[in-house]
């Protein structure tokens, strides 16, 4: 029974963060009407940057309570400073061209940032 308990957690643990993702997409398609494909490769950088931010805290002899919280904030911080950045220089001049031109932006900041981290 305790088995059972744990993956029902560990499915909505999951499902929260497929929401949270999806419920972005929704945001950004609903307000700018702009289907952004690199949405999913911004929270890979999040989670690079916790795993790196994590690794650096408890390498310097953090306890995991503060090690954990550093990392909350500094993987927050990186991502929206990315996504701040990706939005000033590839999607902001781009406001009146042709849709087309947004979706190929898209999908080449998406590719740029997979091959940069992975």
């Amino acid at each position: 029974m305790d088995h059972l308990l744990q993956q029902t957690f560990n499915a909505l643990q999951v499902g929260s963060v497929y929401a949270l993702i999806a419920l972005g997409y929704t945001l950004v398609y609903g307000i700018l009407t702009l289907i952004n494909f690199a949405h999913g490769d911004i929270f890979m950088v999040g989670s690079y940057a916790a795993f790196f931010a994590a690794t650096l805290y408890l390498a310097i002899g953090m306890g995991p309570v503060p090690a954990f919280a550093a990392t909350l904030v500094t993987s927050m911080f990186v991502t929206a400073f990315v996504a701040i950045l990706i939005e000033r220089l590839a999607y902001r001049p781009l406001r009146n061209a042709p849709r087309i031109s947004v979706v190929i932006t898209s999908l080449g900041i998406g590719l740029f940032l997979e091959n940069l981290f992975v």
